[in-house]
């Protein structure tokens, strides 16, 4: 309770609440004002009885609904290592590591990746197998 006064004071939310409770996107706007999350406000509008049980739940099953719809698949982790490093540094790294004139603890300090994760990246960039 302590917490959510303090993120979101009652007294400003009761003020604010009143030119923004008609809006479809009142959330939103409190959100960005409070600068905390949508569902934040809600359940604070909530719990100082501002909406209802209903209208919580109506748009918190919504809200998860959109997010579960976002396309989340992240980037490429390798190719974002090989942006990150180089490919030719790589390349080179891997060859010396597995040539024997280098390292595989040193290997891995050079390109941040460890044990399995830097055989995965060597066999996507062309150095198939374990050594």
């Amino acid at each position: 309770m302590v917490a959510a006064e303090f993120l979101v004071p009652e007294n400003e939310l009761k003020e604010i609440w009143i030119k923004h409770q008609k809006k479809n996107d009142r959330f939103q706007l409190l959100a960005r004002h409070f600068k905390v999350s949508e569902i934040v406000v809600a359940r604070r509008a909530l719990d100082l009885t501002l909406i209802t049980k209903d209208e919580f739940f109506d748009f918190y099953q919504h809200r998860i609904a959109n997010e579960n719809n976002i396309d989340s698949s992240g980037g490429d982790f390798y190719a974002t290592q090989t942006f990150r490093v180089g490919r030719r540094f790589a390349e080179t790294v891997i060859r010396a590591t597995r040539e024997g004139k280098l390292l595989y603890n040193e290997a891995y300090r050079l390109t941040g990746l460890k044990g399995k994760t830097f055989d995965e990246y060597a066999e996507r960039l062309g150095f198939g197998g374990d050594a």
